[in-house]
Formats: structure tokens, sequence, C-alpha cells
């Protein structure tokens, strides 16, 4: 006659479920150390009873097995941090090169290029966008024209006024030399009348001292 089989759910009556947590536990148990002996396997197994007892089999020593396990443990935690910030980096990545390839669109549609598909809304925003761009390029350009302006002004004014500085310095330079040349040729107009002087005292000893001879002789 074939054994009944008793269908898997909680079992209401406590004595019958304590009575098949004990056998079941020892039957776990016995395989848990089967497993370990035939496969060399490390088998850690802990169980709670309803009333919070433990009972636990080791085929080894139960904290060198759950060190094993919070290692693996950590281990799994650690790939699964990688694969997800992987799988991060990649949407990241994915969002960068679609804005890029949006902004690289609009810029060939500001150029005139790539207008296929627009619509006469789209266009009609394009050329408004242009329009005011360029209107922002001419001010911008018509601004940097005014400051060259102004900084040449100012440019000239310097030269204008470093070239009257230098005319000056030039002018007065002449006046110098002038006066050098005024004071010379008074120097030597003096020497010349002190030479004419200088001759016609000896002019006058000799006429003198003719006179005397002359009456001498008488």
């Amino acid at each position: 006659m074939a054994r009944e089989k008793i269908k898997i759910k909680k079992i209401d009556n406590a004595t019958a479920r304590q009575v098949t947590f004990s056998k079941r536990r020892r039957g776990l148990f016995k395989k848990a150390q089967e497993l370990a002996i035939l496969c060399d396997a490390d088998v850690g197994l802990i169980v709670f009873s309803a009333s919070g007892k433990l009972f636990e089999y080791a085929s080894l020593s139960m904290c060198e097995i759950l060190h094993k396990h919070s290692i693996h443990l950590g281990n799994t935690l650690k790939r699964g941090n990688q694969t997800l910030d992987s799988l991060t980096g990649n949407s990241r990545y994915a969002d960068l090169k679609k804005e890029y390839d949006d902004k690289n669109r609009r810029l060939r549609q500001i150029r005139g290029e790539d207008l296929q598909g627009l619509t006469i809304e789209e266009l009609t925003n394009l050329e408004r966008t242009i329009d005011g761009g360029l209107t922002r390029v001419m001010e911008k350009k018509g601004r940097r024209i005014m400051e060259q302006l102004s900084s040449l002004q100012q440019k000239e004014m310097q030269l204008l006024e470093k070239n009257k500085r230098l005319k000056e310095k030039m002018e007065e330079l002449r006046m110098v030399e002038k006066q050098a040349l005024t004071d010379h040729g008074s120097v030597n107009g003096f020497h010349e009348e002190s030479q004419y002087s200088s001759e016609s005292v000896p002019q006058h000893h000799d006429l003198t001292a003719d006179t005397s001879l002359k009456l001498g002789l008488s």
C-alpha cells in the first residue's frame, strides 16, 4: 500500500508540530553531515524553533563558516555595486551622447544645414533664433568698433601731445644754440679789439722816441 503524501502546510496541532520538527530536524542535520562527508563541502546549518531555541550544525566551525559567508557576501555586494555603477555609467553616457547629438544637430540647423523634416513652425522658430542671434552679434560688433575707435582717438591725442613736446624741446635747443653762437661772437670781438689796442701803443712809443732824438740833435 502506497504511503500517503503529506501536504506541505503549517501543522495546526502544536504537539504534532513539535514532533514533526524534531524528526525533520534530525533528518536535515543527518543529510547535512552526509553532504559534508561525501562531497568534502563546508556545511553550516542554523535552525530556530518556533519557541526561539537554536539548533545548529557545522562541518568545521560555525565561526569559520560564517566568516566565509561574510567574505562571499561582501564580494557579491561589491560585484553588484560595480555592475550598478557600470549600468549607471552607461546610462549617463547615453544621456550625454544624446545631448551632444541634439546640440550638434541644432548647430547644423542654425548654419542652414540638416533642415529636412522640420515643420513650418520649427523653421519659423529657427528663423527667430537666427535673427535674434544675428542682432546680438551686430550689437557686439558695433560696440567693439566703437571701443577700437575710442582707443585710436586716445592714441592720436597721445601722439599729438608727444609731438608738441618734441617741437618745444627742439625750439629750446635752437634757442640755446643761437645764444651760444651770439656769446661766442661777442668773445671773438673783444679779443680782436684788445689786439688792435696793443698794436697802437708801440707805434705811439716809437713816434715819441723819434721826436726826442730829433730834439737832442738840434
